[in-house]
């Protein structure tokens, strides 16, 4: 809790990649990509309730025995309108304030998060989003896998009432960094850019590079991401591995849907 409002960290989750099925369990170091997440936000000193929010669709059920296994709070909802699904997951777990979060981020950072989500409540004029990465013209200054959001409830569910365009539902908060005139958002920026850092689990190049980190930290979930930079950055081969992956932006969607 935070400022007296309820947090609830939403980790969106599937099975069905379209770049690499299935990466949410994949193991990474004894433990798959969800699980780190999951440890590591629930170090998060201002995070209530960490939830995991997957689909309806069969394949996914391994996730929701995941949460049973792990204690942690399941919603399923749909497939394509990730807005809806995100939205109500954060009402039916009561948030005040959502922390959003993708599950492909193993290595998500509980103390940067309770950093920005200072700022989210302290800013004058209140926020109603805020985020650690914002598309161009904003610089992404945190590592690819650091990435969060952060809104009110009240804020998301003004976009989930007024969002239409494809890529505002499926990747939930565009809609607010799309109208500045109607909403208080903040970028929140790192004094050193590490934006060209590439911590997130996306394709196989990526499997191998993060299992080499995971590997390295040895089964601890409790290291900062400062440290993980220092690994990283001492070992250039790691970079060298997902040099030619091309990350996706906000308004690439999937043509499943």
């Amino acid at each position: 809790m935070i400022d007296g409002k309820r947090v609830v960290a939403i980790i969106q989750a599937r099975m069905g990649s379209s770049r690499l099925p299935g990466k949410v369990l994949m193991d990474l170091g004894g433990m798959s990509a969800l699980e780190w997440m999951v440890r590591r936000v629930r170090l998060s000193a201002t995070i209530d309730e960490v939830v995991i929010a997957t689909t309806m669709e069969t394949s996914d059920d391994p996730i929701e025995a995941f949460c049973a296994d792990q204690g942690v709070g399941c919603f399923r909802g749909s497939l394509h309108d990730v807005l809806d699904r995100f939205y109500q997951a954060a009402k039916e777990f009561e948030a005040e304030i959502c922390v959003r979060l993708t599950g492909d981020c193993p290595f998500v950072d509980p103390w940067l998060l309770d950093e920005n989500l200072d700022v989210f409540v302290k800013t004058e004029p209140a926020l109603d989003f805020a985020a650690n990465r914002m598309p161009p013209p904003m610089t992404r200054t945190v590592p690819i896998g650091l990435d969060a959001e952060y809104c009110t409830f009240a804020g998301l569910e003004k976009v989930w009432e007024e969002a239409t365009e494809k890529h505002e539902r499926e990747h939930v908060m565009p809609y607010f960094y799309e109208h500045p005139e109607i909403f208080h958002i903040l970028h929140i920026e790192n004094e050193e850019n590490f934006g060209e850092v590439r911590w997130t689990l996306d394709t196989a190049a990526d499997y191998a590079m993060l299992k080499l980190m995971a590997t390295y930290f040895a089964g601890r979930f409790d290291f900062s991401w400062k440290e993980a930079l220092d690994y990283y950055l001492a070992h250039p081969e790691l970079a060298a591995m997902t040099e030619d992956v091309t990350h996706k932006t906000f308004l690439d969607t999937d043509e499943r849907a």
